[in-house]
């Protein structure tokens, strides 16, 4: 549609000056709720991004502080870029577990997606060639845990101006230098929950809670050259949940429409805010990735008239469903099921997986998970993890271990007689990486093989292992 003058002038005089002007062609698909026409100029976006969604599909992402969205040149045509979400300030939240000091989220920019054709070459914001998606990933990232923790509660205040103490822009340098076709984050990119305490300097001046700028410093800044090398498949974590960083999740990550009560923004709607539907992102060769959502769990067994409960038996038959695609495929989601965490009493008896997801899952298969289902990729714990099962579960492998306050208790070499993560896994092998700063990669190797190492924050190599089928064995 064409802009009358009066638009035509207010929109200029949002331009910053010497800004390229540039024409717009018609809009295809259907807006998103609440969008609003887009001016025919636009200033560089202050973070562009590709996320991949459901059956693969590729979504270019920005955020902007200029009045209108950016257009995007692919392949030579030019297209605008459609709002996703307005600027605006929601208010604080009033429920009873609202984490000490909170106040109201001040989101004072666009975010701005545009849905990118399947067969597009080349996809550009001016001299900014976004990172195309691979329909056939051999190489990807697997990181999560990434944001500078900030928590009153547990009196957690990590140095976030100390690059030692908070290394998530290094690692992601790093990874971005191996060169990834896929990254796939596992949850928890929000950590800045409160404000830092006078007399810190490790964290003073750090910006807090779930706004704009607590997103901005705690990922998008740090993450810049990962989110420029390669597209990103978004895993939900639990700081994302609605109670939490939901807002922000679903303003700039989560790859579906944004749509009212699905935004986090009113608690009379968490039950929907709160839980998303799996999808699956096809990895070539007969594999896909299947991506679900744990965010809003609970470390004891669920009863079947919870909400949660109800939930995540709807994720196992969506999962399975979606696992009838590919005769090979990889769970993507926040909360280890099947690996184990520290136990300070007692380090030789670890402790067991997420037990509020083993009592849904539990409850359809012996296995917690459909038989395609080979491999499991998770984070939460802040160490990273290998479990293999002499029996027919998958290997559970757990990564939360690139910013985050990382956990110290030991995990044991072997695991003693009959101490299992979930009831029925024996457990085969085991490794693990604790107190340490890096990230994982995984390149294919064969149909249902891969080569996963673990990065520290030198790059240098610390763990070597092989994946075929279910089975994993690390060194």
């Amino acid at each position: 549609m064409k802009l009358n003058s009066d638009a035509m002038r207010r929109a200029r005089a949002n331009i910053l000056p010497r800004v390229l002007m540039v024409s717009i062609a018609a809009w295809s698909g259907a807006a998103f709720s609440g969008a609003k026409d887009i001016a025919t100029a636009t200033v560089a976006p202050a973070f562009t991004w590709v996320v991949i969604g459901d059956e693969g599909r590729a979504t270019a992402r920005a955020i902007t502080t200029a009045a209108s969205c950016p257009a995007l040149n692919i392949d030579g045509r030019i297209r605008s870029m459609k709002i996703r979400a307005e600027p605006g300030t929601v208010p604080l939240r009033t429920t009873r577990s609202e984490p000490v000091d909170s106040k109201p989220s001040a989101f004072p920019v666009l975010a701005c997606e545009l849905a990118l054709p399947r067969h597009a070459q080349r996809v550009a914001i001016g001299q900014e060639v976004l990172p195309r998606p691979s329909r056939n990933p051999r190489r990807i990232v697997v990181m999560g845990d990434t944001g500078c923790r900030l928590k009153k509660a547990d009196n957690a205040f990590q140095a976030c101006n100390d690059s030692q103490a908070y290394p998530f822009a290094a690692i992601a340098r790093m990874a971005a230098a191996w060169k990834p076709d896929l990254v796939v984050h596992v949850g928890d990119y929000h950590y800045r929950e409160n404000a830092c305490p006078t007399g810190m300097p490790g964290c003073a001046g750090s910006s807090w809670g779930y706004g704009y700028d607590a997103w901005r410093d705690d990922f998008f800044v740090p993450a810049t050259p990962l989110l420029k090398a390669a597209a990103w498949v978004m895993t939900r974590g639990n700081h994302e949940s609605c109670e939490r960083a939901g807002q922000g999740w679903w303003r700039f990550l989560d790859p579906r429409p944004l749509i009212a009560g699905r935004d986090c923004n009113d608690p009379a709607f968490d039950s929907v805010g709160d839980y998303s539907d799996a999808y699956g992102v096809p990895l070539g060769d007969d594999a896909q990735l299947i991506v679900w959502d744990s965010s809003n769990t609970a470390l004891r067994p669920l009863k079947p008239e919870d909400m949660a409960y109800k939930r995540f038996l709807q994720s196992y038959s969506q999962i399975e469903d979606i696992a009838r695609r590919a005769r090979h495929n990889v769970a993507a989601n926040h909360h280890p099921v099947l690996g184990f965490a520290g136990n300070r009493k007692d380090r030789s008896q670890p402790l067991p997986g997420n037990r509020g997801i083993q009592s849904a899952f539990g409850a359809r298969s012996a296995r917690y998970f459909p038989a395609q289902v080979e491999l499991l990729l998770s984070g939460h714990t802040h160490i990273w993890e290998q479990v293999s099962f002499k029996t027919e579960h998958p290997s559970q492998f757990i990564s939360g271990i690139s910013g985050t306050l990382e956990d110290t208790e030991p995990l044991p070499d072997r695991v003693p007689e009959g101490v299992t993560p979930a009831s029925g896994a024996i457990v085969e092998s085991m490794s693990s990486w604790v107190g340490q700063y890096g990230f994982m990669t995984m390149e294919r190797t064969g149909i249902d093989q891969w080569r996963v190492q673990v990065m520290d924050q030198a790059g240098q190599v610390v763990k070597n292992c092989r994946t075929r089928g279910r089975r994993s064995d690390c060194r």
